[in-house]
Formats: structure tokens, sequence, C-alpha cells
């Protein structure tokens, strides 16, 4: 497994309807890539978005990020929608469960 953490923070004057579109779009657009398995996101009540994506390996990731229309996402992103971000990714991340 491959896993994909994304943490951000949007600029205070966004065009909220038009990025949550933007967002649905890549969700179900990554939701149709080989080796995709899951992906969930959470804000901070400090408006810190933390989002996780777990992938069947390192090459399927990185594959969602050549697909063209996620390209031209992350450029929106960078250029609209995100004061700040941070990506990690983790190949066989250690991994406890409970029950």
């Amino acid at each position: 497994m491959y896993l994909v953490v994304f943490r951000s923070r949007k600029r205070a004057d966004i065009d909220q309807l038009a990025y949550a579109a933007q967002a649905e779009a890549m969700e179900t657009l990554a939701g149709r890539q080989e080796g995709f398995l899951s992906f969930k996101s959470y804000t901070a009540d400090d408006g810190e978005t933390v989002a996780v994506s777990e992938w069947m390996d390192e090459a399927s990731a990185r594959a969602w990020g050549r697909v063209a229309d996620h390209a031209a996402a992350q450029a929106d992103g960078r250029t609209r929608w995100y004061c700040e971000y941070t990506l990690f990714g983790s190949e066989n991340p250690r991994i406890h469960r409970f029950p």
C-alpha cells in the first residue's frame, strides 16, 4: 500500500463553490484510476484540511499525479485555492488496527 497525505490551507478569498466542484470531480476521477483504494478528507477547527488517499503502490499514486485533469487541478491549487500545502507519501506505512 502507498499512502498520500495532503495537508493544506485555503486562501480566504476563494470561490468555495468552484473549489468544491473541482474537488468533487477530482475525487470521482481518482476513484476510477488503477490502484486507487480510498480517499477521505477532514477539516480542523483552525481551517487546515487533511486529505488521505490510499493506493495499491507508489506507481499508482504517481500515475494519478500525471493525469491531465489532475495536473490542471494541481496548478489551480497553487494559483487559485491554497495559501500553503504539504504532501507526504509513504510506502508500506506501519499499520496497527483494533480490533
